[in-house]
């Protein structure tokens, strides 16, 4: 949804602005004496717009949600890099 907002008002209401584009993925089109002037969208809208996802890389996302993977925290992935990094080194050495 797109809502067209004079430059005055969104420098005046840009917080309450920003919520709306965060929470109910708006966008405001900022005119200036009638001319389009900016765009606020979401960072999360702007990312699907302007570089969508290859399909091969959706297809890894939705693979590691699957298996749980998404719901990893640093330090776990931090952990299973070890773990294999060593046991490559023990196959080397062996």
């Amino acid at each position: 949804m797109t809502n067209v907002v004079s430059a005055l008002t969104a420098r005046t209401q840009l917080g309450q602005i920003l919520k709306r584009v965060k929470k109910n993925n708006e966008r405001f089109v900022v005119d200036r004496r009638g001319e389009p002037q900016a765009v606020i969208m979401s960072m999360e809208d702007y990312i699907q717009t302007m570089a969508p996802p290859p399909g091969w890389l959706k297809g890894i996302w939705n693979a590691s949600e699957r298996r749980g993977a998404s719901q990893l925290t640093m330090r776990q992935i931090n952990t299973e890099i070890a773990t294999v990094r060593r046991e490559v080194r023990k196959k080397k050495a062996g």
